[in-house]
């Protein structure tokens, strides 16, 4: 049977449109400091589940208005997963009032990057919180340096990435198109966030290539057409969901 999704061996360029200005890979230079360190100051230890069984976690990638969140809320609906967002847990986290929320929001204030490991601190937290074992980290990870604290930290790998590949034309129309959208949504800075979206991604899914782990969905259609081909990698993936 011709499947609709694919799940690649190459991806470069990352995205299909061919007009993209975002083609050219960007050089990235890996920043990873060796220790990553718990709340008391130790070194972060290796595999932190404490549940029975391993559980089964999907990454969900694509770029600012590839549909993936709406996806994820369709998949945690048909297959019974729990839809984590890196980014609603730091938002949750700074709307708490607590040190640690205080901490990302200057964090996020002056401009910089949020540290690997207090973002995967919040998701281990979410994880261990929920009986349920089947996870859909949606927009993490985001960089190279994400993916290797993730995996150093856990100790584990995403059982399967899903990337929504999505024309930057059709990106740009859809974040356009949202009725709640960005303060700061126009043309030229959702195309600079498709920009750091490649050059930071791209490695990222490229590792996961070559582990055989990438399913590379077609994002162009209505709601339903996409979940289609969503529907498809988890029906092929069942015996690996238990």
């Amino acid at each position: 049977m011709w499947r609709i999704w694919r799940r690649v061996g190459s991806l470069s360029p990352l995205f299909s449109s061919p007009k993209s200005s975002i083609l050219r890979q960007a050089p990235y230079r890996l920043n990873f400091l060796g220790i990553l360190s718990t709340e008391n100051g130790t070194p972060a230890t290796i595999g932190f589940f404490s549940k029975e069984k391993t559980p089964f976690i999907a990454f969900v990638l694509g770029g600012p208005g590839s549909g993936k969140g709406t996806q994820c809320a369709k998949i945690a609906e048909a297959f019974g997963f729990t839809h984590l967002s890196a980014g609603d847990l730091l938002r949750k986290e700074i709307s708490s009032n607590s040190e640690n929320g205080a901490m990302i929001l200057a964090t996020i204030t002056e401009g910089k990057i949020v540290p690997s490991g207090v973002t995967i601190k919040l998701i281990r937290r979410e994880m261990e919180s929920i009986e349920n074992n089947k996870f859909l980290i949606d927009g993490f990870p985001r960089s190279e340096e994400n993916r290797i604290a993730f995996e150093r930290i856990t100790g584990v790998e995403p059982n399967i990435v899903l990337f929504f590949d999505c024309p930057e034309d059709e990106m740009v129309k859809r974040v356009l198109g949202r009725k709640q959208g960005r303060v700061d949504d126009n043309i030229d800075t959702i195309k600079k966030r498709l920009k750091v979206f490649a050059a930071l991604n791209l490695p990222v899914i490229n590792h996961y290539t070559r582990r055989g782990k990438v399913y590379k969905i077609n994002a162009v259609g209505t709601i339903d057409e996409v979940f289609e081909k969503v529907r498809q990698v988890f029906d092929d993936c069942k015996q690996m969901i238990k």
